[in-house]
C-alpha cells in the first residue's frame, strides 16, 4: 500500500488563497458592486470576441484593442467559447493573483531563504493589500502579468531564455504600460543581476511595444491616445509630449511629486513590506520605478492608493526587495511568526473587506427584485440599464449604461431598459432614473414587464 503524498503548505495557501479570492469577487458581484467600468467592457469585448464578432464595446464605443492594447483578450475568450459567462474573469483572476505565491517561493528557496522564510514571504505576497483590494475592483488584465513578472525574473536567474520570453510576451499582452516595467526590469537584470542578454531582451521588447501600442494600435483601433493620458494634462496632450516634457522640463513636475498625497502613497505602499527593507533590498525596487513614478506624477487620486490596481506591477518587485534583505540577513523581521503577524495585521487595517458589511450591502433592500428584473432580460435583447446592472447582462452585442452626463439616449434602439430608482447607480442619480421610468411609461413602444420594490423593466414591443 502506497503512503499518502502530503499537500505542499505553498500549495495549500495557493488554493485556500485562490478560493477566497474567487468567493470574494463573485459576492460582490452577486451583490450588484460591479460595473460596468470595467467589468462590464471587458466582459462584453470578450464575449463578442468569442462569438467571432468584431469586439467594439458599446459601453466604451471603440475597439478592445484600442483601450490598452491588450491582446490578451482573445486568450481569455477561449473558455467563453465554451460557455460565455462573467465568472471566467473571477477564475482567472483569483487564480493569477494567488499563482504569484508559487514563483515568490521558489525565488526565497533559490536565494537561500529557509523554507518558513520562504513560506513566510509568500505569505506577506498574498496579504498585500492590494491583492485583496484588486480581486475586489471588478477585473483587470494586469493581473495576469504579477506571476509572470515573478516568473521572468526566476526563469533569468535560471537561464532559461525561452520561458524567460514567454513571460514578457505574455506581460505585455496585459497592458500597454506594462512594457515600461518590462523595460526597467531589462535594466536592473542588466545592471545587477548580470543577465546581460535577458536583460537586452527586456528592454528591446518593453520599448519596441510601448511604441508599438502607443503610436499605432490604441490610436489606430479608439481613434485617441491611450485613455489615461488626461491623467498628465500638465505635461502634455501625447504619450510622446509627456515624455519630452518630463525629460526637458522636470519642473512641471516637482510641484506634483512633493506633495501630502504622494507622500501618503509611498508610506501606504511600504507600510505591509517595511518589516524586510533595508540599503541591501533597494536595488530590486529598480523595476518598481516606472509604476511608482506614473502613480506619482498623476493628477488621478485612484492612482495613490492600495484600493485600486495601478500598482500591481510594482508588487513582484516590493517582494524581491524583501527577498534580497532577507537573504543578507537584514530586514526588522527575520522569522515566520513575525512577518506573518505584521503582513496580518497591515492586511487588516488596509484590505477592504470591511465593505461586506457596508458598501456593499446598500442595495440589498431591492436586491431579490433586481435579480428577478435581470432573469426576465432574454440573452440576446439589447439593453439599457445601471452601470452596477451592465455587467451581469454584458454577455450581448449591445448594451449602454445610464448616464446622467448623456441624456439624449434614444431609447427606441434598446429591446430593454432596466432601472433601479431607489439605487441608480454610478454615473446617475435618482432624479434622472425617475424621469426615464416616466418618458417609458410615455412611449407607447415600451410595455412595463415588472416592477417590484422601485425597479423597472420595460420591454421594447
Amino acid at each position: 500500500m502506497k503512503p499518502k503524498s502530503k499537500i505542499s503548505p505553498i500549495s495549500l495557501i495557493i488554493g485556500i488563497s485562490a478560493l477566497v479570492l474567487f468567493i470574494s469577487g463573485s459576492l460582490r458581484h452577486e451583490l450588484f458592486n460591479s460595473t460596468a467600468f470595467d467589468l462590464g467592457i471587458f466582459d462584453q469585448a470578450i464575449y463578442l470576441i468569442s462569438q467571432g464578432k468584431e469586439p467594439i464595446t458599446t459601453i466604451q464605443g471603440f475597439h478592445i484593442l484600442g483601450d490598452h492594447a491588450a491582446w490578451v483578450h482573445y486568450i481569455l475568450a477561449i473558455p467563453y467559447k465554451i460557455y460565455p459567462s462573467v465568472y471566467w474573469l473571477f477564475i482567472v483572476q483569483a487564480l493569477a493573483l494567488a499563482l504569484g505565491a508559487l514563483p515568490t517561493w521558489y525565488l526565497a528557496i533559490q536565494a537561500g531563504l529557509k523554507e518558513s522564510q520562504a513560506i513566510a514571504v509568500a505569505t506577506a505576497y498574498l496579504l498585500y493589500p492590494v491583492v485583496f483590494n484588486t480581486n475586489l475592483f471588478d477585473f483587470h488584465p494586469e493581473v495576469i502579468a504579477v506571476p509572470l513578472l515573478l516568473s521572468a525574473v526566476l526563469f533569468a536567474r535560471l537561464q532559461k531564455l525561452i520561458w524567460f520570453c514567454v513571460c514578457l510576451i505574455f506581460i505585455l499582452g496585459c497592458k500597454a504600460v506594462l512594457s515600461l516595467t518590462v523595460a526597467a526590469m531589462g535594466l536592473w537584470l542588466i545592471l545587477f543581476e548580470k543577465r546581460r542578454w535577458f536583460g537586452l531582451l527586456a528592454i528591446i521588447l518593453g520599448v519596441a511595444w510601448f511604441i508599438i501600442a502607443t503610436k499605432l494600435i490604441i490610436p489606430v483601433f479608439s481613434g485617441a491616445e491611450a485613455a489615461a493620458v488626461g491623467r498628465y494634462s500638465y505635461l502634455g496632450n501625447s504619450v510622446f509630449e509627456i515624455a519630452k516634457n518630463l525629460i526637458f522640463q522636470p519642473g512641471l513636475i516637482f510641484s506634483k511629486i512633493f506633495s501630502l498625497d504622494n507622500l501618503g502613497y509611498l508610506l501606504l505602499l511600504s507600510a505591509p513590506i517595511i518589516w524586510g527593507l533595508s540599503t541591501a533590498s533597494l536595488i530590486p525596487l529598480v523595476g518598481a520605478l516606472p509604476c511608482v513614478a506614473i502613480n506619482l506624477i498623476a493628477d488621478y487620486q485612484p492612482q495613490k492608493d492600495l484600493v485600486h490596481q495601478y500598482s500591481l506591477p510594482a508588487l513582484p518587485f516590493l517582494i524581491l526587495a524583501v527577498i534580497a534583505s532577507l537573504a543578507v540577513g537584514k530586514g526588522l523581521l527575520q522569522n515566520k511568526r513575525g512577518i506573518i503577524i505584521w503582513s496580518l495585521i497591515t492586511f487588516l487595517c488596509l484590505a477592504k473587506f470591511t465593505h461586506f458589511t457596508g458598501k456593499y450591502l446598500e442595495s440589498i433592500d431591492n436586491w431579490q427584485a433586481t435579480r428577478e428584473a435581470v432573469s426576465l432580460v432574454k440573452k440576446q435583447g439589447s439593453v439599457y440599464t445601471t452601470a452596477q446592472i451592465t455587467p451581469h447582462l454584458s454577455n450581448r452585442d449591445l448594451i449602454k449604461y445610464t448616464n446622467v452626463g448623456y441624456q439624449e439616449q434614444d431609447l427606441n434602439i434598446f429591446d430593454y431598459v432596466l432601472l433601479n430608482v431607489r439605487h441608480p447607480g454610478w454615473a446617475s442619480n435618482q432624479e434622472f432614473a425617475q424621469s426615464l421610468v416616466s418618458q417609458l411609461n410615455n412611449n407607447s413602444e415600451f410595455k412595463l414587464k415588472y416592477e417590484k420594490d422601485d425597479v423597472y423593466l420595460f420591454e421594447n414591443q
